[in-house]
């Protein structure tokens, strides 16, 4: 293989590995969560769905699942109506564009490949998906605590899922918050 070639596949090589670490920054999952500090989180022990609001139907009911299953791990129970905290959840999913410039570092001029080299911008699409997650005090209608997780979304539903139970995880790590906790984001 001439020198030329080696050069060619080298480039070839370096653009793949730049697409790939590129992709990297997409699968971060983000969550953040805040919450009213002066509200004694111990007094609540019932909540109740005001309002889930979802692409669809399915992703509605996944979403009401993963939420039940990790304020029941809480010791927290669902009722109908009259409970000591409403819930709100909204999802939505968004198609974004990016831009993304990879070097190839290998110049071409002359025979010892002297030059700048070769830079390749090319669009990067992919479909983000973000979940938020609000609990009001049922009495006093008044926020007292909102987290929102962001990731990326593929074709595969049962990737997907994942994605959505391991948010929904981490939102309720560290629920209820305790006096002296600080916020997160």
């Amino acid at each position: 293989m001439g020198g030329h070639q080696m050069r060619r596949k080298v480039s070839q090589l370096l653009m793949l590995a730049g697409l790939l670490i590129a992709a990297l920054p997409l699968t971060a999952q983000h969550v953040n969560m805040d919450f009213n500090d002066k509200i004694n989180f111990s007094k609540y022990r019932t909540y109740y769905w005001q309002k889930i609001d979802m692409p669809d139907d399915i992703w509605k009911e996944r979403a009401r699942e993963a939420i039940d299953a990790a304020l029941a791990s809480k010791g927290w129970m669902r009722v109908d109506a009259d409970g000591d905290v409403a819930l709100v959840a909204m999802g939505a999913t968004q198609t974004k564009t990016e831009l993304e410039t990879f070097y190839d570092g290998m110049g071409g001029w002359g025979w010892y490949g002297w030059g700048g080299g070769v830079a390749t911008t090319v669009p990067v699409q992919h479909t983000e998906g973000t979940l938020i997650v609000d609990m009001f005090d049922a009495e006093s209608k008044q926020l007292i605590w909102r987290a929102s997780a962001t990731d990326s979304v593929g074709k595969d539903p049962e990737h997907n899922v994942k994605k959505l139970n391991k948010a929904v995880e981490k939102m309720f790590k560290k629920f209820p918050p305790q006096p002296g906790d600080k916020k997160r984001s």
